[in-house]
């Protein structure tokens, strides 16, 4: 476990020294670059898994794109003006959607429905933006694990239908729980440019299934041993 602890600080640590920003301060609208990485024992090999997360966001719009080979993958969108919060999954020729009711969560974050935030006063400087620190933690076990956010990105409730909705600015550093694995997501860039209204806007050619039916498609895309 000790070890386990010192390589994501390691890896954390490098990424934060190396990740640049091509946005600049107090930016409303652009894209968000991170790396994927992945810890546990994951049913198919990682290197089928998507390497990388890609947000787009303007002022309150948010889209999160997880995608792999052949654009295979997982999408969730926040428009909150539309009242659209929409989960896509993508493999080969299926495409499959659910539609969550404004407050609800995206589905797929069960493993992480107890976790406690505890927001402290360290700081950090990631690809150019003052980020503040909090310890996130589950009941029943010991360990913890650091994120990172910043309120120098301009999205209003940038973390709308996550576990991480309490934390009030833009995370660059932070990960998911999946059954018995960890998804570990570090900002690599952050780029300021014009994001066309369409892109938050719900997609065509996909079927609308229930929540149930869209966890099961997604634990096909990423599943994990223990899940």
């Amino acid at each position: 476990m000790r070890f386990k602890f010192l390589l994501i600080t390691l890896l954390i640590a490098v990424t934060f020294s190396s990740c640049r920003s091509k946005g600049g301060k107090h930016i409303n609208q652009g894209e968000i670059h991170y790396d994927i990485s992945y810890v546990g024992e994951f049913a198919v090999s990682v290197d089928l898994l998507p390497k990388s997360l890609v947000v787009s966001f303007k002022e309150d719009k948010i889209l999160f794109e997880m995608t792999g080979l052949g654009k295979s993958g997982i999408i969730n969108l926040a428009n909150p003006e539309l009242e659209i919060y929409d989960t896509y999954y993508s493999f080969m020729t299926l495409k499959k959607y659910y539609a969550a009711e404004p407050g609800e969560s995206f589905p797929g974050f069960n493993a992480m429905d107890k976790m406690e935030i505890k927001k402290t006063s360290k700081e950090a400087v990631i690809c150019g933006y003052n980020c503040k620190n909090a310890i996130v933690s589950f009941p029943g076990t010991d360990g913890t694990y650091n994120i990172w956010y910043t309120r120098e990105i301009n999205v209003k409730n940038p973390n709308v239908a996550t576990p991480f909705e309490d934390i009030d600015g833009v995370l660059l550093s932070f990960f998911f729980k999946l059954g018995g694995s960890e998804l570990h997501f570090n900002c690599e860039n952050v780029y300021s440019m014009d994001i066309p209204d369409e892109v938050f806007k719900r997609r065509p050619h996909y079927d609308l299934v229930t929540k149930d039916d869209i966890v099961r498609f997604m634990n096909k895309m990423i599943k994990t041993i223990g899940s």
